[in-house]
């Protein structure tokens, strides 16, 4: 189904309703006042060539093939997908010459590296060539009563005496004293651990030999040879309970029932995001998909996206693996070393690197793996194992129907549907009414209902369909105060200040889980680019003839009621950046962003 186009007006025939050459010029020229720049002709020349931002075209429906031989071939690439080609720009290249970390923890000592050292050891020096302090105060000192940056800090002038001395807050320090807001970072010696690959993994050999055990079987019994050895004395036939026992501990129980989930968002599901998300009324956070195989190597980059925060009361994560003794190890590894309420298995992810390896919605059309994946899951886990699903695979064979019932034999404690099929992806609504009828076939397992929520109504007529709970995904990267909204039962006409403040704290929040140098900056702006990539898209409920807006519709070019409400409607790659500025201070000279789905960027 393409997005619909739709108007909404208020009074005076839709006041608010513009062109897209008024509007970039509307923008372009607020912002010019606002920085008092005196521009020149070049200048005008490069602002007018970037403000030439082409509205995309709607997205075309899926032709069946006498259509397309109809149709004829297509021309050009269509605007879908990702862009694969986006420009990689690690943080630590902002940064012309860092200061050496002798030099800034340990005084009075000498570097060991000697003349071989590339980073500066002149405090002085360092402070010439460093980047202009973004603020007057820093968060992190505000916060916790010591910057751990000291003078590499981007607000170093708040903590930084005369002498290049970081002070620090005695009576604050002593409040966090003992206290670790963040969770589940990976140590040094696990680290060394398992790239030696000298973590024990017991319980999963338990479990890997069973699965051993009766492949030989069955390969016997298929040449047709029969077992010999001293019978078993049994009361009734062998199951994979008595096989596979129960684990003596009960385990940890999570109340799923009627709770609002927010999805594991790949990128944009990171930890300041879900801490803002949990101020706005989210119940269960989940970090983003992490590969078992990646966390099995122990890479630092893998295992940061299980960090949770102290806010996140009920935290589970998600992980992504299309073999059984590769999940079941990864398993017992986060059970081991973690503090988590859940863990949950990506059965869902479209992507073709993860399909086409098996995994993701690969898991669905190989049920057997699927099932011992589950089992050995359960098998070494205290808390409780979640599954996400989607409909299918192909676009008209729903087949999630078939394995619901089979996934309550295997063991799952909570199953989460999103109602659209690998091949669909976004091109179509969700499908409620299949929702509907999964959710009666998983009873008593709690199944979650996602897609399509972007308002309280939506969520309304979501829970009429039986779902235990609903998991919002894009409708929390538009609009994260949508669960307030749907708590309240209420439209939420949020001003853009307030926009700009749920903004400045994500900026807060990811200086403190980053850090507030040059490279914490630009990894906190990074990825408020990719969240304004979503963001752009919410019209506001005071502008809108018709309440709510629906996720699939795509507004025309429109004026804000104010200049900063009309900047966040841009589409422009631009002005995102420009309200990065806002919050973050410029840009370096040598940054360079695109978003990561190309139907985000219309430029």
């Amino acid at each position: 189904m393409a997005p619909l186009f739709f108007f909404f007006l208020i009074g005076n025939q839709g006041k608010f309703l513009t062109t897209k050459e008024k509007f970039h010029g509307f923008v372009d020229s607020e912002w010019q006042s606002l920085k008092g720049e005196n521009t020149n002709k070049n200048d005008k020349v490069e602002e007018t060539k970037e403000a030439s931002v082409e509205e995309p075209q709607a997205k075309k429906l899926k032709l069946e093939a006498e259509e397309k031989d109809k149709a004829g071939k297509q021309d050009g690439k269509r605007l879908r997908g990702q862009n694969k080609s986006r420009p990689h720009v690690k943080p630590t290249t902002y940064d012309e010459k860092r200061l050496c970390l002798f030099s800034l923890l340990q005084e009075n000592r000498e570097c060991t590296f000697g003349d071989k050292c590339h980073f500066h050891h002149d405090i002085a020096e360092y402070l010439a060539t460093k980047p202009a302090d973004i603020g007057e105060s820093c968060y992190l000192y505000d916060t916790f009563g010591k910057c751990a940056f000291g003078v590499t800090c981007r607000y170093a002038k708040a903590h930084t005496t005369p002498d290049l001395k970081t002070m620090e807050n005695a009576e604050l320090i002593k409040t966090y004293e003992g206290r670790s807001t963040v969770k589940n970072s990976l140590s040094k010696d696990l680290q060394n651990s398992l790239r030696k690959r000298s973590v024990p993994f017991k319980k999963s050999a338990e479990y890997l030999k069973t699965l051993s055990n009766n492949k030989d079987k069955r390969e016997q019994q298929r040449n047709g040879k029969t077992l010999t050895g001293p019978p078993v004395k049994t009361v009734g036939p062998l199951t994979d309970e008595d096989v596979i026992k129960l684990r003596p501990c009960e385990k940890k129980q999570v109340d799923f029932q009627d709770k609002l989930y927010l999805a594991p968002l790949t990128t944009c599901g990171n930890l300041p995001f879900r801490r803002v998300c949990k101020r706005f009324g989210a119940d269960i956070t989940c970090g983003e998909m992490a590969m078992c195989t990646n966390l099995l190597q122990g890479q630092q980059s893998e295992w940061a996206l299980l960090k949770r925060h102290e806010s996140e009361d009920v935290f589970g994560v998600q992980v992504e693996g299309c073999f059984p003794d590769t999940m079941t190890r990864v398993a017992e590894l986060i059970n081991n070393n973690t503090d988590v309420d859940f863990v949950d298995i990506n059965s869902g992810c479209p992507i073709d690197l993860v399909y086409q390896k098996g995994g993701g919605c690969g898991l669905m059309t190989r049920t057997r793996k699927f099932e011992q994946i589950i089992k050995g899951m359960n098998y070494v886990l205290d808390v409780p194992l979640t599954v996400k699903i989607r409909t299918g695979v192909q676009e008209k064979s729903n087949i999630a129907h078939k394995l619901i019932p089979e996934m309550k034999n295997w063991g799952v404690s909570m199953i989460t549907l999103h109602g659209r099929s690998r091949e669909q992806r976004y091109t179509k609504l969700a499908d409620w009414d299949y929702i509907s009828t999964c959710s009666k076939l998983a009873s008593p397992v709690p199944l979650f209902g996602n897609g399509d929520i972007l308002s309280y109504e939506d969520a309304m007529k979501a829970r009429e369909t039986g779902v235990s709970g609903i998991m919002i995904a894009r409708g929390a990267l538009i609009k994260p105060w949508i669960f307030t909204e749907i708590k309240e039962s209420r439209h939420w006409d949020i001003s853009s200040s307030e926009r700009l403040d749920v903004l400045r704290d994500f900026s807060n929040f990811g200086l403190e889980h980053w850090g507030s140098d040059t490279r914490g900056v630009e990894k906190t702006r990074t990825f408020m680019l990719e969240w304004l990539s979503f963001m752009c898209r919410y019209i506001p409920v005071g502008l809108l003839e018709r309440v709510p807006q629906k996720i699939n519709e795509r507004p025309p070019y429109y004026m804000g009621r104010n200049y900063l409400e009309s900047l966040m409607a841009s589409q422009n790659v631009g002005d995102w950046v420009r309200i990065s500025e806002m919050l973050l201070g410029p840009i370096p000279k040598n940054f360079n962003f695109l978003p990561k789905h190309k139907a985000n960027a219309y430029k």
